[in-house]
């Protein structure tokens, strides 16, 4: 039974691409997902937010320090510089052991905040032999400072695309003013495909300790009808691919969203709950 399928103009052996997540953030995890049937991977995202936290945090120990730090001294430049190259050096190296490992496609995954100065490491990621690239898009629509918050995702495609020749996918959130306009235009940017929709952390509280508490981090079955549903309204509307992600547990989820007019599905929780196989 031929299950090929083209996403981001990449052929792919079937429409199941193994999401973000851990365990596509090590090499033992990338090759057991290629042998159970994975037709692409894609990268654990290295976060932006991350990257700015540690330098925040070396640059804090080090301003404690008198005998490493000095006002007029180079050490902060230095931390910070070390700290991101060792972070993207990890992350590029990643890359180059996964394309050498498996024959499926590599996706480079950035989870992504602003339009800052990581947009250039980009290009180091394609150089390390990404296949694609996709920006996991997580701008917070809580951000009531943040006028332009639309703005920025068109900014961010704008300074990607410039420095990458490979192809270049958004995964987005449902919180736009007009979600059907909005993802129209961004499919008209110039990138190769949409990944619809991505989760954020959704916190709970205990009612019995008055705390804070751990939330189901997991996708349920239920999550599946809203990606459906966009899915099928924006599929003959948009200039690029789409693929569906969030609530995709089983094949039958896998039918609907292709019969819905996903070029491709992401899963990631049902993988956690079941195992690769």
């Amino acid at each position: 039974m031929d299950l090929t399928t083209s996403y981001l103009g990449l052929k792919l052996k079937n429409p199941i691409i193994a999401g973000s997540c851990g365990l596509t953030g090590n090499l033992d995890g990338i090759v057991s997902l290629e042998k159970h049937g994975a037709a692409a991977v894609v990268i654990k995202s290295i976060f932006e937010e991350e990257i700015l936290l540690d330098v925040k945090e070396q640059i804090n120990q080090a301003e404690k320090n008198p005998m490493i730090y000095s006002g007029l001294s180079e050490t902060l430049d230095y931390i910070d510089l070390h700290i991101r190259e060792d972070n993207l050096g990890k992350f590029l190296q990643l890359i180059r052991d996964a394309k050498n490992a498996v024959s499926i496609p590599v996706i480079a995954s950035v989870n992504c905040l602003s339009d800052e100065d990581w947009t250039h490491f980009t290009r180091k990621m394609e150089q390390a032999g990404a296949d694609a690239l996709e920006l996991n898009m997580f701008l917070n629509p809580a951000d009531f400072k943040n006028k332009e918050f639309e703005k920025a995702y068109f900014r961010i495609v704008e300074k990607v695309l410039a420095n990458v020749k490979i192809p270049v996918s958004l995964k987005i959130s449902k919180y736009f003013t007009r979600l059907g306009l909005s993802v129209k235009a961004l499919s008209e940017t110039g990138i190769s495909g949409l990944v619809m929709f991505n989760r954020f952390y959704s916190p709970d509280i205990d009612i019995q300790t008055m705390e804070l508490s751990k939330p189901h981090m997991y996708s349920s079955p239920d999550e599946i009808f809203e990606t459906l549903r966009w899915i099928a309204i924006m599929s003959e509307r948009v200039t690029c691919n789409l693929a569906a992600s969030t609530g995709i547990h089983t094949g039958d989820d896998v039918i609907k969203m292709l019969l819905a007019g996903s070029s491709a599905v992401q899963v990631v929780s049902t993988l956690y709950k079941n195992g690769p196989e």
